[in-house]
């Protein structure tokens, strides 16, 4: 077992754990909307996709020294996502499929805002606002 994949099961494990995390996980339901490209057989833009994903992850806010009221706002949140736990989903059901967030999505009803892995990319940190 590899690094990350130790560090993805002892964090999935304190996830679960009632007397770990478990009390602070939330789901995750990312969506992506895709602007649709231009189709000369149509004559026009196709239609735009919708990407849904879902999972769970931790969402709390920044420490006051971390706030500086323009790029980290008093607002903002921040949710740790295990890379191995969100998955592409489909009429609301996972898929097999991986799921990479990015910049611009709406998860959880927030907009990210700033997206990051960790060094072993066992983990998705994300910044969200209103």
């Amino acid at each position: 077992m590899g690094m990350r994949e130790e560090i993805q099961a002892e964090l999935a494990e304190s996830l679960d754990d009632p007397e770990g995390l478990a009390d602070a996980v939330t789901a995750v339901t990312g969506i992506r909307k895709i602007a649709g490209e231009y189709d000369p057989d149509l004559g026009g833009e196709k239609p735009e996709t919708t990407v849904m994903y879902a999972g769970r992850g931790v969402l709390g806010g920044y420490l006051s020294k971390e706030i500086d009221g323009s790029l980290i706002q008093t607002t903002d949140k921040k949710l740790l996502v295990l890379q191995n736990e969100l998955f592409v989903s489909e009429g609301g059901v996972p898929t097999a499929l991986p799921a990479v967030p990015a910049i611009g999505d709406i998860v959880n009803g927030l907009r990210v805002m700033n997206l990051s892995a960790d060094p072993v990319d066992a983990t998705w940190t994300a910044q969200l606002r209103t």
